[in-house]
This record gives structure tokens, sequence and C-alpha cells, in this order.
């Protein structure tokens, strides 16, 4: 079983920032927009070094987002940035209209996605986000997995003609993706081999999938874990393979079971090849206060939930 090691735990957010900080670099056409939350976002950098491409929108977050749309006209490609519950449903009018329908080359960026903003609560920890956005024809959904990978993914989108939500989080987390490996929209990273179960995991449940794979290989159970960053479009020929091989397979989300990758997976396997699934996600409930940990353990997004329904679903596969 392959090993990944935490090379030094960090929060995603950072890792926007440091992409947005050398995308300023190589990019005179970047330009970034924020409502009012600068520091949150770890857009500093970028403010300091080019000013005049910065935009303090303040606490306006339709504006910004309007704002983002009329400035592709002129060939600029605007990265906003706040909250995610801030950049999704206080503006979706605004994102169906100006950017979807419109198809305009806006980078929606969002940091504090989920239940692991923690002790902000329920009307900040955003969980329909992703269903939200990947309704919207034309649009790109990208949640991702650690710091290093989500700086590869900011670089990367900045090349993608088209809107793309790219979605992130508050709290420090195992850093475990090569600083060096290419970010591919809409392409599935394999981390794992198995033959008894697969594991699609995408944003911070892809550590606790990891984990879960340890202990089910404990157990004599090989799961095939893979890094599903990009929920739209969505690598179905990665996932249709998997479970050619093992029968089975389990989704895991920081996000509603409703309308998020677990949704996505089970259209997939419903027109293709339908066999069991189980979900890792929220509960169709909204969040609460408290620490990242405890709401992780709380609403059953732990590797021991995964492993949990690994076993379950494995065995309603044998009982077919």
């Amino acid at each position: 079983m392959k090993k990944y090691t935490n090379t030094g735990s960090k929060d995603t957010r950072s890792g926007f920032g440091a992409g947005l900080t050398e995308l300023g670099q190589k990019n005179e056409n970047v330009v970034a927009l924020c409502a009012d939350l600068i520091g949150s976002l770890k857009m500093d950098d970028f403010k300091k070094n080019h000013p005049e491409r910065f935009f303090q929108v303040g606490i306006a977050e339709a504006n910004m987002i309007g704002i983002a749309a009329g400035m592709t006209i002129g060939g600029k490609i605007p990265f906003t940035g706040t909250f995610a519950n801030f950049s999704t449903g206080r503006v979706y009018d605004q994102i169906r209209q100006s950017v979807a329908y419109s198809e305009k080359n806006v980078k929606i960026c969002a940091s504090h996605a989920g239940l692991t903003l923690g002790e902000d609560g329920a009307t900040h920890q955003i969980l329909e986000d992703i269903g939200l956005m990947k309704m919207l024809p034309g649009m790109t959904v990208i949640n991702t997995c650690d710091y290093n990978q989500t700086k590869a993914a900011t670089l990367a989108i900045a090349e993608h003609d088209g809107p793309v939500y790219l979605r992130f989080g508050r709290p420090v987390v195992p850093n475990f993706m090569p600083a060096d490996e290419k970010f591919e929209i809409g392409k599935a990273v394999l981390l794992q081999e198995g033959k008894d179960v697969t594991i699609v995991a995408t944003g911070h449940l892809v550590w606790e999938a990891l984990l879960a794979a340890e202990t089910l290989a404990a157990k004599g159970i090989t799961a095939e874990v893979i890094n599903i960053h990009t929920i739209k479009p969505l690598d179905e020929e990665a996932i249709l393979r998997s479970v050619a091989k093992t029968g089975c397979i389990v989704t895991a989300e920081e996000h509603n079971f409703l309308g998020g990758l677990g949704e996505s997976v089970a259209r997939v396997l419903a027109l293709n090849n339908p066999l069991p699934q189980e979900f890792v996600a929220v509960q169709d409930t909204f969040g609460e206060s408290g620490t990242p940990d405890e709401l992780m353990e709380k609403y059953g997004l732990k590797a021991a939930n995964i492993t949990e329904k690994a076993e379950t679903v494995i065995n309603r596969k044998f009982k077919r």
C-alpha cells in the first residue's frame, strides 16, 4: 500500500494565496477582487505587489461579481475572494446571470467552506455550495484537498477559459500531495490501488480516506482511494474503471449528501454500472459552532466513518 506523508500541515487558503501571488508575477491580466476579507483569503501579497490590479470592493459581494464579469470584457482574468457562503449563496443570481449565462471568464475563489469553518457557526458554514455551482451550465467546480493542490489549482484555473468555482478551507490540515504535481482540471488522482472497495473523496476528506484505507488494510481489505478534486467535469472514466474492479464504492465529502460529489457519482453509476454505494457526508442538516475536529467527528466525516461505510458497502456487495 502506498504511504502518503504529511510534510507539514497548512491551511488550504494559504495555498490559494501563494498561487495568486505567483500568478500576479507571471500574468499581467490577472486581477483580484476581495469583499473585505483580504487577510482571511490570503490576498495580502497580491495587493502589496500589484496594487493597481487589486480591488477592495467591501462587503458588497453582488457588486464584486458584477465588476468581475465586466472586467473580463477587457481581457482581464478576475479572481474574486470571500467566504464560500458569500461567494455562492449570497450572490447566486449575479453568478447565474452575469457569469455563467454570459460565459464570463471569472474565477470565483471561496474560502472557509463546509463545517470546518468552525466556531463561526451555521450561518457561515455553507454545505450546499457544490450543488449550487455544479448545476450552472458551463461552470467548472473544484474542491482541493491540501495546500499544494490548492496552489496548483489556482495556477491552473488561470489558464482555463471559462467560469470556475474554486473551493478551499480555513483549518490547518495535512499537506501530502506532491508540490510539483501538475493540476489537471477534470482528471482524478489515483492515490492508492485496491480490489475490495473504491473510496472517492474530495477536499478535506481525502486525507481521512487515506487513513481509513490504512485501517482497512490492517483488516485485510484493500481500498482503492481516488482524489476527486474536480467535481465538474467529473472524471467518470476513472470512477467506472475503479468500480469495475472493486464492485462497490464509498463517496466522502464535507458537504450535504444532497447535491454533492456523492450524487454526481450515483448518477454515473445509475447510467453505466449500478453498484452498491455508501455516502460519507452531512445528512441534510445545518452545522453549528465548534472546533473543526469536533464538528467533523459529530457529523460523521472522519476516517472511522469512512472505514465503517466501506465495510458496510462490501457486505452489501456480497449480498447482491
